[in-house]
């Protein structure tokens, strides 16, 4: 009786952090998950829209459900939806783009205006951005339109800076390679606050890692290498898949339930108070 009173007030709180330790481990696998994220929403788009589309929304709803219903982080159920909203994202960025017949000059600060939005709206309601904070369903939910959100914006940004600003693809991915070092550096010589570093990359990432998949796999005439929008998908998902199994069978990257403030230190972010 105790059992079906509990599932009938639906899915149970988190146990522990829903998000992984940050890590090195953590980074390569994010820009991993953004040009394979790139170059899986590209091939699919090329083979058929509807199919993408499809397999786009259910994706991303099926993965989010997973990690919704977990009582706490499992690095194949995270790191799944994580993948599918990188894949989901860029549909998204380029549907917009698209459908409405708008420039990567006006979708970007839209995306850009979205996440800022986000954020706001996150903090006001929690009072933190937090990733060692994530142990509600409500921030949970922030965290998760923040993500997908800025994985739009960073498909934006990534297209305007190649195409737009006729960087080309090699070019984007060295000014973004460039962006992200600003706040990693500016948090390792204590002069940025750990949440606001670590979201910075975070959204830089996403550019980051599109622009070297579209190196890759574009053709000649797009400034790239011409491989191939599935060969760099094949490769990626090998690569994800090995990575994904290591930090599974490892467990390194699972959060202390309490972590202490010296936490914050670990190759990444903070383990700050939640009213920082």
């Amino acid at each position: 009786m105790v059992r079906s009173t509990a599932r009938s007030r639906g899915p149970r709180e988190p146990l522990a952090a829903k998000v992984p330790e940050i890590t090195l481990l953590f980074w390569v696998i994010k820009v991993l998950t953004t040009g394979m994220g790139e170059a899986m929403s590209d091939f699919l788009g090329q083979k058929s829209v509807p199919i993408a589309g499809l397999i786009g929304v259910v994706g991303i709803w099926y993965a989010l459900r997973l990690q919704l219903r977990a009582t706490e982080y499992r690095a194949p159920v995270y790191w799944f939806a994580v993948m599918m909203v990188a894949v989901f994202g860029t549909m998204a960025a380029d549907g917009v783009k698209d459908g409405a017949g708008l420039s990567y000059a006006v979708t970007t600060p839209f995306f850009a205006a979205v996440v800022a939005v986000i954020f706001w709206r996150w903090h006001r309601s929690e009072g933190t951005l937090s990733i060692h904070s994530i142990t509600t369903r409500r921030r949970e939910t922030y965290y998760w339109c923040a993500v997908l959100a800025t994985f739009a914006l960073g498909t934006a940004a990534g297209d305007m800076t190649a195409m737009t600003l006729n960087l080309g693809f090699f070019g984007s991915a060295v000014l973004f390679g460039a962006l992200i070092a600003i706040p990693a550096l500016a948090w390792w010589r204590g002069r940025l606050n750990p949440i606001v570093a670590f979201w910075a990359a975070y959204v830089i990432t996403r550019p980051l890692g599109a622009s070297f998949a579209d190196w890759f796999g574009k053709p000649h005439p797009q400034t790239g290498l011409g491989l191939g929008d599935g060969t760099v998908s094949a490769i990626a998902l090998v690569a994800f898949i090995a990575l994904v199994a290591y930090a599974a069978v490892t467990k390194r990257d699972i959060q202390d339930r309490r972590p202490a403030p010296h936490m914050g230190r670990k190759l990444g972010v903070e383990a700050q108070p939640a009213e920082s």
